[in-house]
């Protein structure tokens, strides 16, 4: 339990994330402002470093934002990304591992840290961990072997190894229960060779295809200081993070200069329906549109307007279906605003032996009430609250997954700026009721795809009663009569 004195300075330094409306104003939770304070450097090499200072607690957030993903990849040649994660938990040419990942999880065991990880996702690599402060030399000394001394370890049986791990991932997901469907949706909401029209993992040939040339030349492209940010949050100062940083990373090599991809929205002409059956117990729909990518303004309406749809028991299409008609057992409604276009997603699960018709009718007359009349104030304010309540949520932890770091480092590599979460904020308190109408009619068109997935259908054998020792004789011929002369001369004439 905190002292007194540390408890108040604690919730001094917590409430300076939370401006105060000023004395008069509105006192609703829309109203605060949320800043998480942070400095910017860019070592010569182009390693951009963002640094947050939180002493409540003696620790400190690595977070590392490799701006590479699976759609950095081209046909023939996925899974790049993903596998190229592996291979950087197995050690480096100074943290020497046996080709598996226990040389990094042991060595971050041994210092305390929480949270340790790393993912890939079709924008970004990153990789995490949050230290004790007195532990963080060991962090960044590590972080920055495994970026800049690692080729010397790959060799072919390591890869061999790491692959065979990741197409094991790959089987386990996608036998699990509706495992195939992000596969289908990737596919089926961007045309063939869109870097978006593949899922991270990637396919079982290309994984095997994958040559240690091919890895050493995604490092080699990938993993220079310059396509990278790393963000320090928690117990540090602006001085001493610049000085850790160069001293580990400043002799790191900068790599080429890395091509980016712009704003590509596919374009989906008309509703597009694909149906699979799966080994699941109920049936289950999807209804995906291509939105806006990651920070532009009607990304953020359109996640209030998920909110609408699908947030919580009183929205519509879960009051509606769950609720209401009792047609289904679960409804979620959301958006993912990826880097260079977003996908809005509706997924409803029917109960069991339910009619996937008479749910998505529902979906397309709640849709068209929707666009029709808008969203209601009382709707709004409840989905602002939702999202703002979140927010803050997230802002409570230095490290891991959505965590501050997280988000410094999220809109610096997206949006060029670590602050750019505070436009996003402001788009959301700002939001009227026009602007979800408005967007909800540009992007939740008729162009969308439809995936169903059924149950496999319970068909049986039925019980035999052949004799299938000697095969049966044949019946008796049946007999015909043969055209008279006059009659075939007649046809051949």
């Amino acid at each position: 339990m905190l002292a007194p004195k540390t408890f108040a300075a604690a919730m001094t330094a917590c409430l300076s994330l939370v401006a105060l409306p000023a004395a008069g104003a509105p006192s609703t939770l829309t109203d605060f402002n949320i800043n998480i304070p942070c400095k910017k450097f860019v070592l010569t090499n182009g390693l951009t470093v963002i640094v947050h200072e939180d002493h409540k607690a003696p620790v400190v957030a690595v977070d590392l934002w490799y701006h590479v993903g699976s759609k950095n990849e081209r046909v023939g040649k996925t899974g790049f990304a993903h596998l190229f994660e592996h291979l950087l938990f197995t050690g480096s040419e100074h943290l020497k591992g046996e080709g598996d990942q226990r040389a990094f999880y042991e060595a971050m065991e041994r210092i305390g840290a929480a949270d340790a990880n790393g993912t890939t996702n079709p924008d970004r690599t990153d990789f995490f961990e949050t230290v004790p402060t007195n532990a963080l030399d060991v962090a960044l000394w590590i972080e920055s072997d495994r970026m800049g001394h690692l080729l010397g370890t790959i060799d072919r049986a390591r890869l061999d190894q790491q692959r065979g791990v990741v197409q094991n991932e790959k089987r386990q997901n996608e036998n699990q229960p509706y495992g195939k469907v992000w596969e289908l949706i990737m596919r089926g909401t961007a045309p063939a060779g869109h870097p978006y029209s593949w899922t991270t993992i990637g396919s079982m040939e290309d994984l095997n295809a994958a040559s240690l040339e091919d890895v050493q030349n995604w490092f080699k492209t990938y993993y220079g200081a310059a396509n990278l940010v790393l963000v320090l949050a928690g117990d540090i100062d602006t001085a001493t993070a610049h000085r850790k940083a160069e001293q580990y990373f400043g002799e790191l090599r900068p790599g080429p200069p890395v091509a980016r991809y712009q704003a590509w929205i596919p374009q989906m002409r008309g509703t597009r329906r694909e149906t699979i059956s799966d080994r699941v117990p109920q049936a289950r729909v999807y209804e995906v549109w291509s939105v806006p990518p990651y920070g532009e303004p009607d990304t953020v309406y359109l996640e209030l307007v998920s909110d609408v749809l699908g947030s919580g028991k009183t929205s519509r299409l879960y009051k509606r279906l769950v609720y209401d008609e009792q047609l289904a057992t679960d409804v979620s409604v959301w958006l993912w605003p990826r880097e260079i276009s977003g996908l809005f997603c509706i997924q409803v699960t029917a109960r069991p032996g339910g009619d996937l018709g008479r749910i998505e009718r529902a979906i397309v007359e709640e849709l068209a009430r929707l666009l029709s009349k808008g969203p209601t104030a009382a709707e709004l304010e409840r989905s602002k609250a939702q999202r703002f309540a979140a927010f803050v949520r997230s802002t409570e932890r230095v490290g891991g997954i959505g965590g501050k770091a997280d988000i410094l480092a999220m809109n610096e590599t997206f949006r060029g700026s670590p602050e750019f979460y505070q436009t996003i904020l402001n788009y959301q308190r700002t939001a009227k009721l026009r602007d979800l109408w408005s967007a909800a009619r540009r992007w939740l068109t008729d162009d969308v795809y439809v995936l169903e997935v059924q149950p496999y259908p319970s068909y049986e054998s039925a019980g035999s009663t052949i004799d299938r020792s000697h095969l049966p004789a044949p019946g008796v011929p049946a007999g015909c009569d043969s055209p008279s002369s006059s009659e075939r001369a007649w046809r051949m004439a």
